[in-house]
């Protein structure tokens, strides 16, 4: 069977200092940039069938630094929306909603869980045929990588929690094992 690979995009401001960065299309910083740079060696290693990725910049332009070429924007492999919480840390949303927790209290004004679910497990009903034929390349964004990951896993989409949140700039991989969907690699640089 063949690979999934999920890249998530490199350092943003945002993603630097913890703040949530959904819909909000920043650019990567120069750090950022240069991670996504450092991937293009291990994935030129790599042939893909498809290349998917976010249509915000900060997807876009990892994908592009890390030397993918062919890649098609997905709607669906957008950040979550997380309304009034957008370009608020976990600290300071703490501080509005004493207690809060994303995956069991989802956000205010934003999208919620199921929505996000929705648009990963159509993601995955186009891609999984494309397996088929050969490896497929993500481009996406912590939380979406972390959902993506539990349905893959056959999941509910807040098991989430329990994968470690991707760093930026970082390859993550998953497959199978006698036909079981597995996690490859986490957090790969």
């Amino acid at each position: 069977m063949r690979e999934l690979t999920v890249i998530r995009h490199g350092e943003t401001a945002w993603s630097r200092t913890g703040q949530h960065a959904g819909r909000t299309d920043l650019p990567l910083t120069e750090a950022g940039e240069a991670a996504a740079r450092a991937l293009a060696p291990r994935l030129a290693e790599r042939k893909f069938t498809a290349i998917f990725t976010s249509p915000l910049a900060r997807a876009v332009r990892t994908g592009e630094l890390a030397g993918l070429s062919g890649v098609e924007p997905d709607a669906d492999l957008i950040e979550w929306d997380y309304g009034r919480y957008e370009g608020l840390t976990a600290e300071q949303i703490q501080q509005l909603r004493p207690g809060w927790e994303l995956w069991r209290d989802g956000v205010d004004g934003g999208e919620d869980l199921d929505r996000v679910t929705a648009r990963v497990d159509a993601f995955l009903g186009r891609v999984r045929p494309l397996l088929e034929a050969g490896d497929v390349a993500v481009v996406a964004h912590g939380h979406l990588s972390r959902i993506l990951t539990a349905r893959w896993l056959g999941l509910d989409a807040s098991a989430a929690r329990q994968f470690g949140h991707p760093h930026p700039g970082t390859i993550n991989t998953l497959g199978y094992e006698q036909d079981v969907p597995v996690v490859l690699g986490w957090n790969v640089p």
